[in-house]
């Protein structure tokens, strides 16, 4: 019999399979139900508080019920949710939602129908008006629908086209080669809806289409993409010859101080819990919430272009296969995650979360310039790393814990950019050219993280410090100095920005002094002023997504408030999440809170973006503030050469030793 697992552990492939076969046995054989996604729900927080102190203390752990939910639909296209108790084996609910609620899209059913598409008589048509060159083929890329019709009830995807380059590799780009029609289709019922024609030229007026006009394929792959001769690049390794420094048992992660446990999620990708430093918690939970990202082109149907790539998708389900020597270096951990079949089974995604400890240059250093001599201590990280594929582009999640009590929760964007067609010598004012015929819009990636504190205690308020100038005044005659001013946010709702008065948020414990600082202990949240989305107030872009309007909010914690914009948003209308738990009534000052950091990025591409691009890098930063009585990293070994050795180059000359001047 498998070991029970800890509350926080992810699920587990026996629970799934019960939890859709308890599902199916409540409706008749001819329901058909068509999963689209099962995973485990938190536990009540205040269940869980009970427990994490038994276990800390070695007393006796309360029974938590592990209890899953599942969305699924019926054959009549009716959508539902379910709660099921898997540790008892009990449907808790059964739901119908509402008509034109529209869960997560399964990735089976999302290839299912791109062939569907492909294949269709209709498109097939379309297809054969191209004439196209020999051993050239179509490919399609499923597009979440969005929303642009309040009346809209029906789940719909539309697929963007494109051109396979006759080349025969698998891999060719054909993002490089987009087409001039998209076609609609009805989820599940596969019933064709319409055919869109894509405009190419500065409006929105289209064509009919016509002959393909060949143009040369931009090609990323190494096969294909014409560098022949590649860099001269010598191994660069990271290893651990006495083994790492953490230890991973289960989920729950130790390393340098640091304590917590990590869970694998089909919607955020993974989620951290339980976080403590040096024996004081200081997060109950951490994960990326939901992501957001609005096209900039205006012209129909490009309006429609804006994911939700959580809520519509799953980072999870969507996570990469990560291997050795690619995407993490050093001595890696993996965690697996897992998908599922429409019928209910779940199938592994094998080392879709990787942990490992990386060094980052220098934590602190101080030289005696009286006496020459040095103290200087490495800044090393543990990072918690899921790469998600969603469609054409590739997000990267980071949160690294670092040896000073900080956290740096890290974005990487990378992949291809999406694509449109575009006329010959025409330039739109909203996209750049990448290559021959093929723009790319701008656009937003707009990320809520979801921060759960409980910074020495459940009890914590957020504050913002402005730093300001000081009046002239007998105290102040040379007009030279600066203070700084806090104010607390009472009430559920968000914090302005305002970068030029330094504006910095933390989350702070009133009810906990620092004896040093004589002021409560904290955490700062440490994150640049960006740019919000640009759509207007009353845009369906806005209406669906309340949280990538402000950088940072504050609520009341209620369980299962975990989605920034809801649970839903698979052609939402409206932002179920942030837009209704920030309501300007809820007390959250000394209350148990969650915080909630928007991580914002306009992405005007470039042409070096194209035809993959670069990493794009984006941070959040979790320091601890009047949180400790001195530096928490003087425990660290001084950095040197005995430990780490670094051998000196010398490019086949005899040198001098190194830190010797030549002048």
């Amino acid at each position: 019999m498998a070991p029970t697992p800890h509350p926080f552990d992810s699920a587990r492939d026996y629970e799934v399979r019960l939890a859709s076969k308890l599902v199916k046995d409540a409706y008749p054989a001819e329901a058909n139900v068509h999963f689209v996604q099962i995973d485990r729900l938190d536990p009540p927080k205040k269940d869980m508080i009970k427990y994490l102190e038994a276990e800390k203390h070695g007393l006796p752990l309360p029974a938590i019920p592990r209890v899953f939910y599942a969305y699924y639909w019926t054959n009549t296209l009716e959508f539902n949710k379910a709660l099921v108790n898997v540790t008892v084996g009990h449907v808790i609910t059964r739901t119908k939602l509402p008509k034109g609620v529209c869960g997560p899209l399964l990735p089976d059913d999302m290839m299912e129908w791109e062939e569907y598409c492909t294949n269709h008589p209709v498109v097939q048509a379309e297809i054969a008006k191209l004439k196209l060159p020999a051993g050239y083929t179509v490919r399609n890329d499923p597009w979440i629908y969005a929303t642009d019709d309040p009346n809209e009830r029906r789940p719909l995807v539309q697929f963007f086209m494109y051109v396979l380059a006759g080349n025969g590799h698998t891999e060719s780009n054909h993002y490089s080669l987009p087409l001039k029609f998209s076609p609609v289709f009805e989820c599940f019922s596969k019933k064709f809806i319409r055919m869109d024609y894509l405009p190419g030229g500065f409006d929105e007026t289209t064509t009919p289409t016509g002959p393909w006009q060949q143009v040369p394929c931009v090609e990323y792959h190494p096969d294909l993409n014409g560098e022949s001769i590649p860099r001269e690049v010598k191994p660069l390794l990271i290893t651990q010859p006495d083994g790492p420094s953490f230890t991973v048992e289960g989920g729950k992660v130790k390393w340098q101080g640091w304590e917590f446990r990590v869970s694998s999620s089909s919607r955020e990708g993974f989620a951290v819990y339980d976080v403590s430093f040096k024996g004081r918690q200081v997060f109950y939970r951490i994960s990326l919430s939901e992501m957001t990202v609005p096209y900039g082109d205006p012209r129909a149907p490009y309006h429609r272009k804006q994911a939700f790539d959580l809520g519509d998708c799953g980072f999870g389900t969507n996570g990469n296969h990560l291997n050795l020597g690619c995407d993490c270096l050093g001595t890696i951990k993996y965690m697996d995650g897992y998908g599922i079949h429409a019928n209910g089974e779940p199938y592994v995604i094998p080392n879709t979360i990787c942990m490992h400890e990386q060094d980052n240059g220098i934590l602190y250093k101080h030289v005696n310039y009286r006496t020459n001599n040095a103290v200087v201590a490495r800044k090393r990280e543990f990072v918690v790393q899921t790469i998600a594929t969603v469609a054409n582009y590739e997000y990267v999640i980071n949160l690294k814990f670092v040896n000073d009590g900080s956290i740096d929760i890290e974005t990487r964007a990378t992949g291809i950019l999406s694509t449109m067609p575009i006329d010959e010598n025409v330039k739109v004012p909203w996209g750049t050219i990448v290559g021959p015929n093929v723009m790319a819009a701008y656009h937003q990636h707009i990320l809520s993280f979801r921060i759960d504190p409980a910074v020495d205690g459940h009890k914590n308020t957020v504050v913002f410090d402005d730093t300001l100038k000081l009046p002239r005044s007998k105290l102040n005659p040379y007009g030279i100095g600066f203070v700084s001013d806090r104010k607390y946010v009472e009430k559920a709702g968000y914090v302005e920005q305002s970068p030029f008065t330094n504006r910095t948020y933390k989350i702070i414990n009133e009810n906990v002094i620092n004896p040093i600082s004589k002021t409560p202990v904290g955490y700062k949240i440490a994150m640049p002023a960006r740019q919000m989305i640009l759509a207007d107030d009353d845009s369906f872009n806005v209406k669906r997504a309340k949280f990538a309007t402000q950088q940072v909010w504050v609520t009341k914690y209620r369980d299962h408030e975990l989605f920034a914009a809801g649970e839903f948003t698979n052609q939402s209308q409206n932002d179920t999440g942030l837009g209704e738990w920030a309501n300007g009534t809820d007390d959250v000052r000394n209350e148990d809170i969650v915080v909630w950091a928007t991580l914002g990025f306009t992405h005007i591409p470039r042409v070096e973006d194209f035809p993959v691009m670069p990493v794009e890098t984006h941070n959040i930063h979790l320091v601890p503030f009047n949180f400790f009585d001195k530096n928490p990293a003087l425990d660290i070994p001084q950095s040197n050469q005995a430990f780490n050795k670094s051998t000196l180059y010398t490019g086949g000359k005899e040198e001098p030793a190194c830190c010797k001047t030549k002048i």
